[in-house]
């Protein structure tokens, strides 16, 4: 074949596989839902915590990361097929539900179209009435906690913690507060706890979440989000 015809025949696959590639679907399958332990929702740090979600008959399986939103929400969109999904061991302040003994804590999902659904867990613990006040140029707040696990598998609370920010996204990491305040853990029954607003915040409101740190647990829960106008 001289170079003329082997250039036209090379053009020529080419053009065949790259019509191949762009004839593949589009995701089709809209997967969303939230953390929940029986109806509430368990709020967490902007994207700190994940599930996996593992597709067969694909060739070699890896897992597709969902990440989960601060206010306990996710969103992924998919192509339809059959998936397990997986709560990764360590992530999150909560622990994994047993499915069954036949397949411990992976839930298997058939996805086709748009799914929502509620992933039921068990959080160590979650707050409860949360309440947030301005008073003058500092903002007071208070939550009652309730544990959920007990027994060998229960922990301890190592802070629990105001954090304020100028954005709606609020959390212990550096970038998600401009000020932060303990509340003293020596009565549980009473957590209170009061951060003076930064003095170089300009705008008329501030954003913030209480979030509790659990011994041995790198993620916190955190209460809402509230707004607090000036």
């Amino acid at each position: 074949m001289n170079t003329k015809y082997y250039i036209l025949f090379l053009g020529l696959m080419l053009s065949l596989v790259s019509c191949e590639i762009d004839n593949y679907d589009e995701p089709q399958a809209s997967f969303t839902g939230a953390l929940t332990y029986q109806g509430d929702t368990i709020r967490v740090a902007q994207n700190d915590v994940r599930f996996q979600l593992w597709q067969s008959g694909f060739g070699k399986e890896g897992p597709l990361d969902v990440h989960v939103s601060q206010d306990g929400s996710f969103s992924s969109l998919l192509f339809n097929g059959d998936y397990r999904l997986k709560f990764i061991e360590g992530q999150g302040p909560f622990k994994a539900l047993s499915q069954g003994t036949s397949q411990g804590d992976t839930i298997y999902l058939n996805l086709s179209g748009d799914t929502n659904m509620e992933l039921e867990v068990m959080p160590y613990y979650m707050i409860r009435n949360p309440e947030m006040n301005l008073a003058g140029a500092s903002v007071n707040a208070s939550i009652d906690l309730q544990q959920v696990i007990t027994g060998e598998d229960a922990r301890d609370i190592e802070h629990v913690t105001l954090y304020l920010n100028t954005t709606r996204f609020v959390s212990a990491n550096g970038d998600m507060h401009v000020a932060r305040a303990d509340a003293d853990l020596g009565d549980m029954s009473n957590l209170n706890m009061k951060v003076d607003i930064p003095g170089d915040v300009v705008q008329d409101y501030i954003f913030a979440r209480v979030g509790v740190k659990i011994s041995g647990v790198e993620d916190m829960i955190y209460s809402p989000l509230q707004k607090l106008n000036f």
